[in-house]
């Protein structure tokens, strides 16, 4: 990763302040990439992409050629997810770029006993998901994500530019305002890579053992951690 110089958190908070009133609620996603082209370097720019679909990273790079694109190479994903992410790198005008966790999946095990999501779902996402992201995404001024507003309640009122305090940075959601529908008429309009899961019943994907597939009618989120009461791994709450 190379150096950047980033701007400091009164001038990323001012470019917040400035993007919630010019983009208001509801502004369009290319409105929403040409206000981030318009403030930050690409440099400064990273992309969160879990591969469910090239939508996002489709849709920054046409306006911001080069950007960096985060895979959360937790371990644990899907074959199709695997594939999407090559497909992404290949065909993409973007750089991937594979975040690890600190131990590896057997590494864990070890430390941590077997299957560690099965008895506390949480700690793995924690160790596998959002500490990694946190070191990550350190080395930027700003960060995408492809959020929407339609997949829970916890998401309902998720804005389209927001200074991020968790991680201390921009964050847009320049996809907040669509349905799962416009974001497959895109990506079959734009010929984006789109995950083979998609087809067969998994509205969102996550890691395999924590992933399964949603019946007709169901929330969208409603495969991920079945069966437990959590709905999000921590990363947008």
């Amino acid at each position: 990763m190379s150096t950047r110089t980033l701007k400091t958190e009164d001038e990323l908070r001012a470019i917040a302040a400035l993007g919630a009133t010019e983009l208001g609620w509801d502004a369009g996603a290319a409105q929403v990439v040409e206000f981030a082209a318009r403030h930050l370097e690409v440099s400064e720019i990273a992309v969160a992409c879990s591969m469910a679909d090239a939508v996002l990273p489709h849709l920054v790079a046409r306006q911001l050629p080069g950007v960096d694109v985060l895979f959360l190479d937790t371990g644990y994903h899907f074959t199709e997810t695997r594939i999407t992410r090559d497909e992404v790198a290949e065909r993409l005008p973007v750089r991937v770029v594979d975040v690890l966790p600190e131990l590896t999946v057997v590494q864990q095990d070890e430390e941590y006993g077997k299957d560690l999501f099965a008895r506390d779902a949480a700690a793995c996402c924690k160790l596998r998901k959002m500490d990694p992201l946190k070191r990550a995404l350190s080395g930027y001024g700003a960060w995408f994500t492809g959020v929407r507003r339609d997949e829970a309640p916890t998401r309902s009122n998720t804005p389209l530019v927001s200074f991020d305090e968790t991680h201390g940075l921009l964050k847009f959601n320049p996809v907040a305002t669509w349905s799962f529908d416009q974001l497959i008429g895109y990506a079959t309009e734009h010929q984006v890579p789109v995950n083979l899961l998609l087809a067969h019943g998994y509205p969102s994907i996550g890691c395999e053992p924590c992933t399964r597939p949603v019946a007709e009618g169901e929330d969208p989120r409603a495969g991920r951690w079945a069966g437990l009461s959590k709905t999000e791994c921590g990363i947008h709450i």
